[in-house]
């Protein structure tokens, strides 16, 4: 199992046009990834509901976990994403 933890970089935390980008780039892994967030269980990365409930802010960690052939691909380029700054991405 590939797994990494990783401080959101987004000013606005996961929500909305984050979370949305985010679950559109798990989707396109080929495997499952799994996201958590201070001790609460994991949920699917793919679900973006998921994601949002998750409640998520600038600079908590997150848990991404995937497993199978791919996963450690899958979990570089998630983490990438999750520490980056979306919001700044979305205003250029």
């Amino acid at each position: 199992m590939s797994q990494r933890t990783v401080a959101i970089g987004s000013r606005s935390g996961l929500h909305a046009r984050p979370a949305s980008l985010f679950v559109q780039a798990a989707s396109r892994q080929p495997v499952k990834v799994t996201v958590a967030r201070d001790g609460q269980p994991p949920v699917d990365a793919r679900s973006l509901l998921s994601v949002l409930a998750l409640g998520a802010e600038h600079g908590d960690l997150l848990v991404l976990a995937a497993e199978g052939d791919g996963a450690d691909a899958a979990i570089d380029e998630l983490a990438a994403l999750v520490a980056s700054d979306l919001d700044a991405k979305g205003q250029q």
